[in-house]
């Protein structure tokens, strides 16, 4: 019953949304309720896969007992088990802020379509094969659909027809992409696929590495690499910001995709080809957040430029290098998260005052505003004291005596610069003002609508702290993902061999 537990954060998220969706249609509240329990429910299993993931191997669940590779299987490991809790502690914060501001009453199946999206996200973490890795993009993609649209709009409408068709695009390339693998190889498991890859005659190797670049350009193009990154602008600026604070975590699992599959199955002949285009994405994104005129789009180009900084650290696709990407990724999820959470407790709060970054009339709260989009900015930027400052670092010394080295940290330090300058510019902008005379106390309601933000913000504190043991975690899944033998052993069995 204990590898069963594998599957729970599976199966939580389905069972949840079917709850929550048949509740919600009665009682809201009740519905609501359902949905942030069982996500404090998967924090709670995050951390006991966690737990379980720290003291050995990779462990695999196959379900209904079909042995791989012939049956389902899902495969916990570091890595896995690190980005179920991120996932987790992102997925509470915007349920609780979406639940304490309303926008989950602003339309329907909020709160089941989350769950179905954690269902998505989770799945794809855990999944030990190519094919059930395309379904579960798929369901979180659908999910993400509906959610973009919540809210309604005609912005959002049009956003929301560019994304579907970009993503329907990415999902043709990724089942051709299958196809070229299976019709090589004769088998869709990862583990499986390695060993047999590394044995193909060479006539067929042209083949597979094909399939190999074809899958990198689908997971790039979900990681919103330039120039496959033209969705993701439009896309999350005209999400509702608790939406865009949770797809922060959907690029990462573009990245993750890139982290499992690279290394262990097609070596490292797309990295030269990755850093070029995340070191362009980095200067795009920081310079977008330069030019930024609304607090949304000035959010989304904040996500893009960390985002390719996480991948200008997974590029090499080696334990140094991915042992700093890890320490990042959290970093980078929470930290957008936040600054998107901080941009509607200010539209919120300032009312009147629509999109843009400029002057509005005082108003209560504004204090703590400041405050947590300080937090944000200097987070995301990468000063210390808090993590994006360790994490840029570790980026730059594991850049140190690589191919394309100064262009790395040319390209970090005056990104850093810029965003420097744009944060502060929009910064002066909404906060600039002295308070009002008679602004008061902040109600109760206001306090607690900003308690998500608050518990973001406590993340990234606590992330800073605890860098050492952090670090140390990071730079032992960077060297299990370089140890592909664990991997395929803990799939295929302990009857596996690998031959040269």
């Amino acid at each position: 019953m204990t590898d069963a537990l594998i599957a729970a954060p599976i199966l939580l998220p389905a069972l949840a949304a079917t709850a929550s969706l048949v509740f919600w249609l009665r009682n809201r509240w009740l519905g609501a309720v359902i949905s942030i329990g069982a996500i404090a429910g998967l924090v709670l299993i995050a951390l006991l896969l966690l737990a379980r993931a720290s003291t050995g191997q990779p462990q695999a669940y196959a379900l209904g007992g079909w042995p791989a590779p012939f049956g389902i299987v899902l495969l916990l490991d570091r890595l896995s088990a690190l980005l179920l809790l991120l996932t987790a502690v992102l997925a509470l914060a915007v349920a609780f802020h979406a639940w304490m501001t309303g926008l989950d009453r602003k339309g329907w199946h909020f709160h089941p379509l989350l769950q179905f999206q954690l269902l998505g996200i989770n799945g794809a973490f855990l999944t030990g094969d190519l094919f059930n890795l395309f379904v579960f993009f798929e369901v979180l993609l659908i999910a993400s659909y509906a959610l973009l649209l919540h809210g309604q709009g005609a912005q959002r409408l049009t956003a929301g027809l560019h994304y579907v068709i970009v993503n329907l695009v990415g999902s043709v390339l990724f089942l051709f992409a299958l196809g070229l693998l299976y019709g090589v190889t004769g088998t869709l498991n990862m583990a499986d696929m390695a060993v047999r890859g590394a044995l193909l005659p060479v006539g067929d190797r042209m083949i597979f590495r094909a399939g190999g670049y074809l899958l990198a350009t689908v997971f790039a193009l979900k990681a919103a690499l330039l120039p496959l990154h033209l969705w993701l602008p439009r896309t999350y600026a005209a999400a509702a910001p608790p939406v865009a604070a949770l797809f922060a975590v959907m690029t990462k699992v573009g990245a993750y995709a890139l982290i499992r599959t690279m290394p262990l199955i097609f070596g490292k002949d797309a990295s030269g080809v990755l850093l070029m285009a995340a070191l362009a994405t980095v200067i795009l994104g920081f310079a977008g957040l330069l030019a930024a005129r609304g607090l949304r789009e000035l959010a989304t180009f904040a996500l893009l430029g960390s985002t390719a900084t996480l991948l200008v650290a997974v590029a090499p696709l080696d334990a140094p290098a991915l042992a700093a990407a890890l320490y990042y990724l959290p970093h980078t999820t929470i930290s957008a998260a936040l600054l998107f959470l901080t941009a509607d407790l200010i539209l919120r709060w300032r009312g009147g005052v629509e999109e843009a970054i400029e002057a509005s009339p005082p108003y209560r709260g504004k204090g703590l505003l400041a405050l947590l989009f300080f937090c944000a900015a200097i987070a995301i930027i990468g000063l210390p004291p808090l993590s994006g400052f360790i994490g840029k670092l570790l980026i730059l010394e594991a850049a140190l005596g690589r191919p394309h080295d100064i262009a790395i940290w040319v390209v970090i330090l005056a990104s850093s610069l810029a965003a420097t300058i744009g944060f502060a510019r929009a910064g002066s902008r909404l906060f600039w003002k002295p308070a009002p005379p008679d602004g008061g106390a902040l109600s109760r309601n206001a306090l607690a609508e900003a308690l998500p933000a608050a518990f973001l913000l406590a993340f990234l504190i606590f992330w800073s702290v605890g860098a050492g043991p952090a670090t140390a975690y990071a730079e032992a899944t960077a060297r299990q993902l370089a140890a592909a033998n664990g991997y395929v052993g803990a799939v295929l069995g302990p009857a596996w061999e690998r031959k040269p």
